[in-house]
């Protein structure tokens, strides 16, 4: 067991002949009881203070193992977050190109029913201006054939005979048969219900009034229609 400084203090010691000097011995002891209790003292304030450090570090210790773990639950809890958005993405992601795919298909659909219809409306536009040009074309010739017809027969013999009052006069219209007929103007010869009928039948090219046979005229553009 380790001296105290009261165990110092209380110390006695023998006396013998020729022996030390107690006043000096008794000094010298005061002075280890001082020094000694001051080494005592810095002790117990050492180990008060290794035990507050102890505790410290007990505490630090427990807070290093509660961060650690709150670390490991945070570690987790973000994989678990970047897994979720992952998935979240990826169905996203799908949802998005399988929409975009439906509109694609939509889209393309539209466009081919539009180009289609398009189409169509084009042929029958084609379809109605040929059938157009057609019907302008028989009209035209059978205004032609019509107007020819009346014209052969305003320079028939009988209307000259009928406009001719005397010799002399049947003599003025040959010689000026030419310039006089052909100059006259053909509208006066027909009526407008005349030629409404001619342009409204569609069937075929009516002989004209009068005449047992018709003259069909190809203008050029016709020839290529008849060669289509």
């Amino acid at each position: 067991m380790a001296l105290s400084p009261l165990d110092i203090h209380n110390k006695e010691f023998g006396t013998r002949m020729r022996g030390y000097d107690q006043d000096q011995v008794n000094d010298f002891l005061d002075q280890i009881i001082k020094d000694y209790s001051a080494v005592l003292a810095e002790n117990e304030s050492i180990s008060k203070a290794l035990a507050a450090n102890e505790e410290k570090l007990k505490y630090f210790d427990d807070l290093k193992d509660a961060l650690n773990q709150s670390i490991i639950v945070a570690q987790e809890a973000a994989d678990r977050v970047k897994n979720n958005a992952q998935k979240e993405a990826d169905i996203i992601q799908q949802e998005a190109e399988k929409n975009a795919q439906d509109l694609l298909t939509d889209a393309t659909e539209k466009s081919n029913r539009i180009l289609s219809d398009a189409s169509e409306k084009s042929k029958q536009i084609t379809i109605q201006t040929e059938d157009l040009k057609r019907q302008t074309r028989i009209f035209r010739q059978r205004l032609q054939v019509m107007l020819e017809s009346q014209l052969e027969v305003v320079k028939s013999p009988e209307w000259k005979s009928l406009l001719a009052s005397t010799d002399d006069e049947v003599e003025v219209i040959d010689a000026n048969s030419e310039a006089g007929v052909d100059n006259a103007p053909v509208d006066s010869l027909n009526s407008d219900s005349e030629v409404a009928t001619s342009a409204s039948d569609t069937s075929g090219l009516t002989p004209a009034p009068d005449a047992d046979m018709y003259t069909e005229i190809i203008f050029p553009e016709d020839v290529d229609a008849h060669k289509d």
